[in-house]
Order: structure tokens, then C-alpha cells, then sequence
């Protein structure tokens, strides 16, 4: 067990990183938190930075390749693992419509995601590639309550893109302008996390949904969600 949170205390050390996994621990990490239910708890974007900060030595390990090439594979990746998380939500989505609701499932949460992308359609896999925990859930709920295929891969692809070449690029140009920003690496990565974790508390504490619209007092479904049924060709 000790190993364990050990080993996701250097999870956001870039050095650590670089020497024991390198480019191939990022790319596990961003796979992973942008496609896998197992994914929501791994750094995002204080990562990404870090990342970019090194980005030229991960280059250098790599077979010494240009190091936007790096950043493309990083944001290729993170477009792979959304196509991953809308595959795994297609596909489980009925069932989880029929299931009951348990300590962890809760059907309301289904309705509240058809909510959201109705309310911010194709813009909300954007949107969500900036806010950790939700990029992780947002593909998923995207398939599960059947976002169309090809406006779903639109804003996949610009949302990995504009967060990875974001993310990398800012820390790669801040550490150009400023050479001690390695030394302070503890309080940049903590003001990147209340930064990036804010809009999400917010609305967690203050946020009001109408959901319950949707259930009687004894929080039953009074209508059943749309799941359109895919067309066979």
C-alpha cells in the first residue's frame, strides 16, 4: 500500500517521471484519464505542464524528435482515449437505462448529462477537456446518452488538441522566459489545481440543477430517456 501512494506522489514529479517512464508514462496517464472510469483521481493539467517544461529532454529520450512532435502525440493519445471512453458509454448505455440505482449508480446522473449537452451541445467535450474529473466522465456520458458520432469527434479532436498544445506549450515558453521556474515546480502545480478545480467546486457547492423534475418524491424516473437506437445500414 505504501508503494502504491508513493508512486502517485511522483506522479507529479516531471524528473521521476522522465527517468522511469518518461513519454510512455504520459501518454498511459493521459489515456487514462481521458477515456477510463479508473482515470478521474490522475493529474491533467498540472502534468501537462510540467511536461511542456521538459518537453525538449522527453524529446531527446524519444528517439530525439522535434519536440512538437512530442505534444502531438500526447494530444493524439488524449484524442484516443475519448473515442475509448464514447465507445465504452455506446455500448453500456441501455443497460445502464435499465439498471436500478445503487450506492455508486444513480440514474438522475444520466439525466443530468443529457441536461448538459443539451443545454451546451457539441461544446461541452470542449469545455470539459479544462475541468479535471469531468474530461474523464464527459466522453462516456457523451456515448451513453448517444451524442452524434461525427460532432462528437469534431470537438474530441479540437478540445485534446487546444488543451495538450495549451497546457505543454505554456509551460515550455514560461520555463524559456523564467530559468528558475524548475525550482518552484510544488507551488506552480498547486495553483494550476485550485485554478483548474475551481469552476468545479463552484458548481458543485452553489450549482442548482432542475433534474428533479424528472422523479417523483420517491425519486423514481417519471419518463424514460431518449436512447435513440442506432441505424443500421
Amino acid at each position: 500500500m505504501d508503494q502504491i501512494i508513493e508512486f502517485f506522489k511522483h506522479l507529479v514529479d516531471p524528473k521521476w517521471i522522465i527517468e522511469h517512464g518518461g513519454l510512455y508514462l504520459i501518454l498511459g496517464i493521459v489515456f487514462a484519464e481521458t477515456g477510463l472510469f479508473v482515470g478521474f483521481f490522475l493529474p491533467g493539467d498540472s502534468l501537462l505542464f510540467v511536461a511542456g517544461i521538459y518537453v525538449e529532454e522527453l524529446a531527446a529520450h524519444f528517439f530525439n524528435v522535434p519536440y512538437m512532435v512530442i505534444i502531438a502525440m500526447i494530444a493524439l493519445t488524449g484524442i484516443i482515449g475519448n473515442m475509448v471512453g464514447y465507445w465504452f458509454g455506446k455500448k453500456s448505455g441501455p443497460l445502464l437505462f435499465k439498471r436500478k440505482d445503487t450506492f455508486l449508480f444513480k440514474k438522475k446522473h444520466l439525466w443530468q448529462a443529457k441536461e448538459f449537452y443539451d443545454k451546451y451541445g457539441g461544446g461541452a467535450i470542449f469545455v470539459s477537456r479544462f475541468l479535471p474529473v469531468v474530461r474523464t466522465f464527459a466522453p462516456i456520458v457523451a456515448g451513453i446518452v448517444n451524442m452524434d458520432r461525427k460532432k462528437f469527434m469534431f470537438w474530441n479532436i479540437v478540445g485534446s488538441i487546444s488543451w495538450v498544445f495549451s497546457m505543454m506549450l505554456a509551460g515550455h515558453f514560461l520555463n524559456k522566459a523564467i530559468p528558475t521556474l524548475k525550482d518552484h515546480l510544488e507551488w506552480i502545480i498547486l495553483i494550476i489545481i485550485v485554478i483548474t478545480t475551481a469552476p468545479v467546486a463552484i458548481k458543485f457547492i452553489f450549482g442548482k440543477s432542475p433534474i428533479h423534475k424528472h422523479f417523483d418524491e420517491f425519486g423514481n424516473p417519471i419518463e424514460q430517456p431518449p436512447v435513440k437506437e442506432e441505424i443500421k445500414s
